[in-house]
């Protein structure tokens, strides 16, 4: 097995249409890949795919080594890219050492991973039997590791394969939760003498809410709300507002139309070329294209009642965003935080606020929900909590955590950094549905997680697939 053959399987991948709760495709190649190989597979109701590959002769008795990783991935995509998830596959390319996608997503969260596990099974390393998990809807709530049913695999040792960052192993994650506040309005007329406009926040860098919310990168949906709170002072309507995506990406993008008199409209343009301002002092040093500003926008004729508007915008402004605790007992590891992902009119009366809390503290994720339901309560919202998923505490005694250190300084003459990540993992799920699994979590370099420009550092590749193929050969 070597690097080559696993970034041959991941552009195979990057052909296959695999948004979350839409891996038809993926789990019919993942099954005709096995049947193609001769090896064992079956699939649950959730999609979730086993793949085995019986040990080797002389390592029938070493044990079962479970690898594991997602098969969807996040489809974000930037403004004015026609890009279709549902059918075109992702355009990449090679870099100065990186793998690229420039306007989308790359999805080598967790496609690499998946490679990695494939590569695995066709090969001629001499190892124990292994068992390849492939699970489905990761990305928006854990769905196919929440399915999992006891004995769907029968080891007892699990890699993840699901990491970000070459030379550290993980050994414990966030748990998380989703909070969703709803706001039910009114359709009124447009005043006569109003003109329009698009009021926008733009080309933030965005990111992975979990391994990117301590960056101080700029919240596109925050902003907006902000802004338009600093002209609840003039006479103006709300028309539409649109912002963010999804729940486990840091807001890129938020707009909004609005509608005034000629004269209001100019005032609230000098306050938004004042805004900008403001904004490229805070966030200048990060976000290098961001941007700001105001344009033309069509005509319509009905705009959001005010009072719904004036709360929309109040708790928009007021709504938490970020890390809202440090771990006390691991250094410069984030405990809590929120993300205020989306703010989106789905539906005919209907404006829909997502966000999303972490913490590896069940009672500081719950507190952090709370805090978003009581800002979104007092403005009239509806609110309420889905998808909660629990952490992964390290283990005092690990068997595997030990056995990967050991390759990995015997490979590359440095120990790794043993450390929990604040975004969650599968294995939170796997210490309740199997417990006693001995886990850890390590994978290459990926940077811009869930943002278009994801990519894949082909370096660290070399030496992810080095360590899996050492762990394997050579764990007792």
């Amino acid at each position: 097995m070597n690097s080559e053959q696993v970034l041959s399987f991941f552009k195979e991948i990057t052909t296959i249409p695999r948004e979350s709760g839409h891996e038809e495709k993926i789990v019919a190649y993942l099954q005709e890949f096995a049947a193609k190989n001769n090896l064992e597979c079956k699939t649950d109701e959730a999609g979730n795919v086993l793949i085995v590959k019986e040990a080797a002769p002389g390592f029938e008795n070493v044990p079962t080594i479970v690898l594991q990783s997602h098969t969807d991935m996040v489809c974000e995509k930037n403004e004015g890219v026609e890009h279709d998830f549902a059918k075109d596959p992702i355009r990449y390319i090679i870099k100065d050492g990186w793998m690229i996608a420039p306007d989308t997503t790359l999805g080598a969260d967790c496609g690499i991973g998946v490679a990695a596990q494939m590569a695995v099974l066709v090969s001629d390393v001499p190892c124990g039997k292994i068992e390849c998990l492939f699970t489905t809807a990761e990305e928006t709530g854990l769905d196919g590791a929440m399915a999992l049913q006891p004995g769907f695999f029968s080891g007892k040792v699990l890699l993840n394969l699901d990491s970000e960052d070459e030379g550290e192993i993980f050994v414990g994650c966030a748990g998380g939760l989703d909070t969703t506040a709803e706001f039910h309005y009114t359709e009124v007329p447009v005043q006569e003498d109003f003109e329009f406009e698009e009021v926008f926040v733009k080309d933030a860098m965005g990111g992975h809410s979990g391994d990117d919310i301590n960056k101080g990168r700029a919240n596109a949906v925050q902003l907006l709300g902000r802004f338009l709170y600093s002209c609840l002072d003039l006479d103006w309507q709300l028309v539409k507002i649109d912002g963010g995506n999804k729940r486990n990406a840091i807001a890129r993008e938020a707009k909004a139309v609005i509608a005034a008199e000629p004269d209001t409209l100019d005032i609230i343009n000098e306050r938004m070329e004042a805004f900008a301002a403001d904004v490229a002092e805070e966030y200048g040093a990060i976000e290098t294209e961001l941007k700001v500003g105001y344009a033309e926008a069509e005509p319509v004729e009905k705009a959001i009642d005010e009072m719904t508007a004036w709360n929309l915008v109040t708790a928009l402004c007021a709504s938490p965003h970020g890390v809202l605790a440090m771990s006390q007992e691991i250094e410069n590891f984030v405990e809590t935080s929120t993300n205020l992902a989306s703010v989106k009119m789905t539906e005919p009366g209907v404006i829909r606020i997502g966000s999303s809390q972490r913490s590896c503290v069940t009672a500081a994720r719950r507190a952090a929900a709370a805090k978003m339901e009581a800002c979104f309560v007092l403005a009239g919202a509806v609110v309420k909590h889905e998808g909660e998923y629990p952490g992964w505490a390290p283990a005092a005694e690990s068997p595997i955590r030990d056995a990967c250190v050991a390759s990995y300084v015997k490979l590359f003459g440095v120990e790794p950094k043993v450390k929990a990540i604040h975004a969650g993992l599968e294995c939170g799920l796997f210490t309740e549905k199997f417990p006693g699994l001995d886990m850890v979590s390590f994978g290459p370099t990926l940077r811009g997680v869930h943002a278009p420009g994801e990519r894949l550092d082909l370096a660290s590749l070399d030496k992810f697939v080095a360590l899996l193929n050492d762990v394997i050969v050579n764990f007792k």
